[in-house]
């Protein structure tokens, strides 16, 4: 389920009509893992990783890297990819309903640019091999962008003529509530990775969390004000409803101190403010974000996904 598209007279560009735009027909995601970890978990940058961070990794809903098979038998990292998409594409079986569609390979878990290159490329060109598959979409940290990952990537691009996304956890721009959710990077870090990838011309999508403890409203829309002035342009963003989810630091946060939820009401505000602030040619993909329901602590509002859809959309025809 999508979100209207028109806030008054400023068009929304949304995700699903940029991929109707640009492949002609629905495109799905497949969350999938790299089998990457993350530098603020092993001790590199730090061992808690972010405060908001599941021990999925922000992918609980991807499927699993194996390295051996229920047999026990060793599987190759082709095997592993294969595998995966596989198993995705039968998740999302039943949105097709004999469609025309094609699919992105989204590495959703943890930072799947941490790692050998040359390990990588061979994890990456096995999706790209896949003919239903029309992109790639990263997901990774800023500090965790080399020119040897890059160049990597540039190659695969070139070879395969296939869109390459690299998707960047900003969160926010207030190095107060960044060090709070132990980031791990400042926003310098950030500025640098984003003109890096913008010069090689790769698809820049930077993910923003609304409603971190301490942030008020005027802090969110500093974050999407900055985001939306970047030059070069933006090309996509992220809206995520902060989740409190079980395991997390942040869920000891939220029993220890209560620190202030957004109602339901209290979070389309907010959207439709976002919104209002980005220019046209930036990509909307998310205005909300699930939590597994089987972790989720807090807002439960949030685990009715067509409810919380549906008041969005209403928020935004009524603005």
């Amino acid at each position: 389920m999508g979100f209207c598209s028109i806030i008054r007279d400023m068009k929304i560009n949304t995700l699903s009509d940029y991929l109707k735009k640009t492949y002609g027909c629905k495109v799905y995601k497949l969350s999938l893992q790299s089998g990457c970890t993350c530098p603020n978990r092993d001790g590199t940058v730090g061992s808690g990783g972010c405060t908001f961070c599941s021990e999925g990794g922000s992918g609980d809903f991807a499927a699993f890297f194996l390295t051996r098979d229920e047999y026990g038998n060793s599987i190759t990292i082709e095997e592993n990819i294969d595998m995966q998409i596989e198993s995705a594409k039968e998740k999302v079986s039943s949105k097709l309903k004999g469609q025309d569609h094609k699919y992105i390979a989204y590495f959703q878990s943890f930072t799947n640019t941490y790692g050998d290159p040359s390990v990588l490329k061979r994890i990456f060109e096995r999706a790209l091999l896949h003919t239903e598959i029309v992109a790639l979409s990263i997901g990774t940290r800023p500090d965790c962008l080399p020119d040897s990952i890059l160049s990597m990537l540039e190659e695969l691009r070139n070879i395969y003529k296939k869109e390459i996304w690299i998707e960047l956890g900003l969160q926010t721009i207030n190095e107060e509530s960044a060090r709070h959710l132990r980031r791990g990077y400042e926003l310098p870090v950030f500025e640098d990775a984003y003109r890096r990838l913008k010069e090689k011309k790769f698809i820049v999508i930077v993910h923003v969390i609304l409603g971190l403890p301490g942030e008020s409203v005027d802090d969110m829309l500093s974050t999407v004000k900055y985001l939306a002035g970047l030059s070069p342009s933006l090309d996509g963003i992220k809206l995520q409803l902060l989740h409190v989810l079980k395991g997390t630091d942040l869920a000891k946060e939220y029993e220890e101190t209560g620190f202030h939820i957004f109602s339901l009401e209290e979070y389309c505000d907010v959207i439709v403010r976002c919104l209002k602030l980005l220019p046209e040619n930036i990509v909307v993909h998310r205005i909300t974000g699930d939590g597994p329901k089987r972790l989720l602590i807090a807002p439960l509002w949030s685990a009715n996904k067509k409810n919380v859809l549906n008041t969005i959309n209403k928020a935004i025809r009524d603005a």
